[in-house]
Order: structure tokens, then sequence, then C-alpha cells
């Protein structure tokens, strides 16, 4: 069998095909409203990856309830005053021949309780850090405001939505097996703590029309997860239907694991599963051509790139007309990240983060 050219379409077993196998990471910007509406720079910095030729255009991690919110300046989808601002991304992406999706997130133990004005919450009490257990019943109204929010994606105008089950956020933190020790179903065994993930994403595709798109990012190791664990979680949800695709977090697609127990790469724990029409993606470091041949030759459908984004939003046509194609190296000035369409706040954010990302 043939390796897919990242520049071949993409088919999904719901909604619109994509144009590529090249998608744009949900990347944290910091350029949204204080009230989580849509800013200018946002539309911007995403509508100019769309016309970049970026086959799927990602939001950032969007809070699904105002207690999860976990920076300023994020990207809301909790309430009304969201709406309008959704549906003027969702209509600026599909003119430009793209497929949207926003990213659902709820920050839990690491959302900002200064910014929110809401306690912390997590799957279980951390006093030192003024974080509350999540009841039974707070679980469950977890899962309903993802669910809603999908459904404010599908209203507004998004071709689908990503679930946020990585880094350390809420859904993650019940992956916890160091410290996710619930006897309500939602802990314990790896069955209990891919429960509230499970439920999201099945009460998303019940809740959704059969033309709507649900994919799930999910870290492989570290946050209490260990590569047993999300190989046997991502198998299932390869599995289940419930998702159209799996995007593996890798931080570097050519890294090796962490428990020198495993042998092979991170990335081949994963690329040799059983698909069963779902789809599977990795991230991470993905800076050239060859990277992404690379990946697609390991056995993985398709790429989402961070770095090379920020600083080319036209890379998947560089990449088509300039077959070894490589981004350009860090650091960037502040006029060159301008010309790619980041506002201040964004281009801040990254000299504050980064020690080698802004000149």
């Amino acid at each position: 069998m043939s390796t897919p050219n990242p520049a071949a379409p993409l088919e999904l077993a719901h909604g619109p095909a994509w144009p590529n196998r090249w998608t744009l990471a949900p990347l944290t910007n910091k350029q949204s409203h204080a009230d989580g509406t849509l800013s200018d720079d946002e539309y911007e910095w995403l509508v100019a990856r769309a016309r970049g030729g970026f086959g799927l255009v990602m939001t950032c991690a969007a809070y699904v309830s105002p207690e999860g919110q976990a920076w300023k300046g994020q990207l809301g989808i909790s309430d009304d005053r969201h709406d309008a601002g959704l549906r003027r991304l969702a209509d600026g992406i599909r003119e430009l021949g793209a497929v949207s999706s926003i990213q659902l997130h709820h920050g839990g133990m690491r959302a900002d309780a200064s910014i929110s004005g809401h306690p912390l919450v997590a799957p279980w009490d951390d006093p030192d850090r003024g974080v509350h257990a999540l009841s039974t019943s707070d679980v469950q109204r977890v899962i309903d405001d993802f669910v809603a929010a999908a459904v404010r994606a599908e209203k507004a105008g998004f071709d689908g939505v990503e679930i946020h089950g990585a880094h350390g956020y809420v859904l993650c933190q019940f992956l916890d097996a160091r410290k996710n020790h619930r006897t309500d179903g939602y802990g314990g065994s790896l069955e209990g703590r891919s429960r509230p993930l499970r439920e999201v994403l099945i009460g998303i595709r019940a809740a959704t029309g059969a033309d709507f798109q649900v994919g799930v990012r999910v870290s492989p190791e570290g946050y209490g997860i260990t590569v047993a664990d999300s190989r046997a979680l991502v198998e299932q949800i390869l599995a289940s239907g419930d998702a159209d695709y799996v995007d593996l977090s890798l931080w570097d697609v050519a890294k090796e694991p962490r428990d020198t127990a495993v042998d092979g790469l991170l990335i081949d724990q994963y690329v040799d599963l059983p698909r069963h029409g779902t789809r599977l993606g990795v991230a991470g470091k993905i800076l050239a051509a060859q990277d992404a041949d690379w990946c697609l030759e390991r056995g993985a459908d398709f790429v989402t790139v961070g770095t090379a984004a920020i600083i080319h939003h036209d890379l998947p046509r560089l990449v088509a007309t300039t077959p070894g194609f490589v981004s350009e190296p860090q650091p960037f000035s502040r006029g060159r990240l301008e010309q790619e369409h980041l506002g201040r706040d964004f281009i801040d954010y990254l000299a504050d983060g980064w020690d080698d990302f802004v000149a």
C-alpha cells in the first residue's frame, strides 16, 4: 500500500473531507477579549491559515464552562455572548476552503481562579492549592458542558470539534493513575479514569448531526499516564466509532518513550493499531516537508503543526511548491510575526513564554 502524500485529501467517517493532511495545531494565542469573545486579531490569525492552505484549521482551546478558563485572553464557547464571533470565524474559514474545528477545553485544577472568578475543581481535593474535588453530579455537569459546547459549535457553523483530553487539563486529570482514586465509577481502573472522556465523546456524537466531525487530543505519556494505558485508550477510541480522529500530542514525533522498558519510538506504539475507519494524527516538531512525509510513512494519517504554522501561514502551499522545504529557524522578529498575521498579544505571549522564539 502506497504512502499518502501530505497534499492528498483525507476522508473521515463524518463530515467533509479535509483538502489535505495538514492541520493547524490548537495553539494558545491569548488574543480573545476578556469575556472570551473573538477578537479581530484572533480572527485574522486563524483565517490566514485557511487562506494559506491548511486542510483543517482549529482554534485554540476554548473553555466550555466559566470555571474552566485557564488563561487571560482565552476563547470561550460557554455562553450566548460567544456565538456571534464563533459564527464569523466558522464562516471565514469555510469561505477560504478549509475545514473548521474548535477545540473544547476545561482547565480543571489548571484553570485560573483569579481570571474566572470560580473555585478550582478537579477529580480529587488538593487543599494546599485550593482545589475542590468534583462531586459525581459535578462530573456529569462538566460532561454536559462539553456536549453543550459542541452543539453550540455546530450551530455556529463549525464542521467539528476536538476534545482536549491532553496536557494535564481536566479530562487528562481524570486519566492520572497516580492520583485519581475515585470510587464512584470515574476513577481507579483505566475504564473508570477514562469514563469522563468517553462519555463526552458519546454525548457529543448523540447530540450532533451525522455530518459533524469529532476528534480528540491525547497525551501518550506523562500527567500520570503510562504508554500502556494511553495505547489501550487510543485502541478503544479507534474501535468505538465515537471519534473521527485521534490527535496524538507527542511533543516530538521522533522521540523515544520516557519509559525505557518500552521499545521503539513513541509514535510506533500507536500507528500499528487497527483504525476501524477512525483517523490517527501526530504532532510534535514537524518543521519540514520531510518530517510530514516521515510521519505518514510511519503510519500516521495526518500531521498537526504548531511552530512551523506560526511562522508560515501558507506552509502547505510552500511544501507543495518546494518539496525540500524547511521552516525558518527561530528566533523571529516581531515584524516577521506581524507579517504572518499574529497580533501583539500573541507575540507578547510567545516572547514571555519562550526564550528563543521572538528576537
